[in-house]
C-alpha cells in the first residue's frame, strides 16, 4: 500500500490546522491587547511558563508509544489513561506547591492565584481519552483538524469573553480550563475504546520504560531553546533580550511551521513502513528532499530581506539556525518511527551541549549575534549526530 497521496492529504489538513490556530491566536492577542495591560499579560506568562516547564519534566511519551505500537493499541488505552491521570495529578500538585515560591521569585503576588488555578488544567487534561491518538496513527488528519479547531476556538472565545467581563488575566486560564474540559468530553464521545480504571503493571512499565527517552529529550530541547535567552538577558540587558527573542521568532516561525507539520504527518507514515527497509529508505529521502526544498529557500529569503524586517544582524544568523534545526528535527522522525527514542535524546543533548559550551563566551564577544552563532553551533552538532545515526540505520 502506498502512502504518498495520504501523506499529501495529511500535510494539507495538518497545515490548515496550524494556519487556522495561528490565525485564531493572532486575533485573540489583538483583541486582548486592547483590554489587558502588558503587566497583566506578564502575570499570565509566568503561570503559562511554569505549566509548560513542569509538563516537560513529566513527559511520559504516551502518544509516541501508541503511534509506534504495531499491534492494535486498544489493549493499551486503559494503561495509557491511568498513566496520563497520574501525571496530570502530579503536575497539578507540583504547580500548586510551587505557586508561592514562583510568585515570590518573580516578585508577582498577582501570579499566585493564577498559578493555583492553572493547576486545574493538567489535572483535567489527564482524563482525556488516549484513543484520540488514532486520528494521527491512522492518518485521519481531517478528523483531527475539526477536533482540534473546535477546542482551540472554544478556548479562545471563552478567554476573550471572560477577560472582557472581568478585565483580569484569570480569564485566560479559564479559557484553558474550558478547552481541557471540552477535549475530555469530545474524546469520550467521538473515539473508541473508552478507557476504564484498569491497572496493568507490566503494560505501565512498558509504556513508561520506552517513554523515558522522550522525557530526557524534552528536557534537553527545553534547555536548548532557552539557554541563549537566559545568557542574553543575564549578560546583556532586557532590551537586548527583547530584540533577540523577536528576531528568534521571526526567523523560526515560517520555517518551524513547515517542519512541525511535516514531522507530525511523516512520523506515523514512516512508522507504518518501518519494517520494510527499502520503502523506509525511499520515503525518508523523499521527506528530507521535500523539507530541504521548502525550508532552505525560506531561510535564504530571510537572510536576503532581513534588513527590511529587523534592524539587527542577528536575524540573518538565526535564519541559518532555523533551517538547520528544521532539518535535524525532521531526521528525528525516522528514529521515532523505528523506536529509537534514545537517538532523539542524544541529538537533543548534542544540541544543548554545543550551545551551553559556547554561548557565554560568544555573547561576551559578539553580543546578541554571539548567542545566535552559539545556537548554530549547537544545532550543527545535533545535525551531525542525527545524520550519523540515520546513515547507520538506513545502511543496515
Amino acid at each position: 500500500m502506498g502512502y504518498f497521496s495520504t501523506t499529501i492529504k495529511g500535510l494539507s489538513w495538518a497545515g490548515a490546522l496550524r494556519l487556522s490556530t495561528r490565525l485564531i491566536a493572532f486575533l485573540r492577542i489583538a483583541i486582548l491587547a486592547r483590554i489587558l495591560t502588558p503587566a497583566q499579560f506578564g502575570v499570565f506568562g509566568i503561570a503559562a511558563f511554569v505549566l509548560v516547564f513542569v509538563e516537560i519534566l513529566t513527559e511520559t511519551g504516551i502518544n509516541v508509544f501508541l503511534i509506534q505500537e504495531k499491534k492494535k493499541i486498544d489493549e493499551y488505552i486503559h494503561t495509557a489513561w491511568i498513566v496520563s491521570i497520574i501525571r496530570g495529578i502530579l503536575i497539578a500538585i507540583v504547580i500548586i506547591l510551587l505557586a508561592p515560591f514562583i510568585a515570590s521569585f518573580f516578585n508577582s503576588a498577582e501570579s499566585y492565584s493564577l498559578l493555583v488555578l492553572m493547576g486545574a488544567v493538567p489535572f483535567i487534561r489527564g482524563f482525556i481519552n488516549p484513543a484520540i491518538i488514532k486520528f494521527q496513527k491512522e492518518l485521519e488528519f481531517q478528523k483531527e483538524f475539526w477536533f482540534r479547531l473546535l477546542i482551540f476556538f472554544v478556548d479562545a472565545a471563552t478567554a476573550i469573553i471572560l477577560v472582557f467581563l472581568l478585565r483580569e488575566p484569570i480569564g485566560l486560564v479559564w479559557g484553558l480550563i474550558t478547552g481541557a474540559i471540552l477535549e475530555v468530553i469530545l474524546s469520550f464521545l467521538l473515539v473508541k475504546p473508552r478507557p476504564r480504571f484498569v491497572f496493568e503493571k507490566a503494560r505501565v512499565q512498558r509504556v513508561v520504560g520506552r517513554g523515558k527517552w522522550v522525557t530526557f529529550a524534552g528536557i534537553f530541547d527545553y534547555l536548548f531553546r532557552n539557554l541563549d535567552d537566559m545568557s542574553v538577558g543575564k549578560l546583556l540587558n532586557t532590551s537586548s533580550l527583547g530584540l533577540y527573542q523577536m528576531a528568534y521568532k521571526l526567523s523560526e516561525l515560517p520555517i518551524t511551521e513547515i517542519a512541525v507539520v511535516a514531522q507530525k504527518v511523516t512520523f506515523p507514515v514512516l512508522t507504518k513502513i518501518s519494517n520494510d527497509k527499502k520503502r523506509l529508505q525511499g520515503a525518508f529521502f523523499k521527506m528530507m528532499f521535500g523539507i530541504c526544498g521548502l525550508v532552505i529557500p525560506l531561510g535564504v529569503l530571510l537572510i536576503v530581506f532581513s534588513r527590511q524586517v529587523s534592524a539587527t544582524s542577528v536575524l540573518q544568523v538565526l535564519a541559518i539556525f532555523g533551517v538547520i534545526r528544521a532539518i535535524s528535527g525532521s531526521v528525528s522522525t525516522l528514529f521515532l518511527a523505528i523506536q529509537k527514542q534514545e537517538f532523539v535524546t542524544l541529538v537533543t543533548f548534542a544540541n544543548m551541549a554545543g550551545l551551553a559550551v559556547t554561548v557565554v563566551p560568544l555573547v561576551l564577544m559578539f553580543g546578541m549575534v554571539g548567542a545566535g552563532i552559539a545556537a548554530i553551533i549547537g544545532s550543527l552538532l545535533g545535525l551531525f549526530v542525527s545524520l550519523y545515526f540515520a546513515m547507520r540505520i538506513l545502511k543496515k
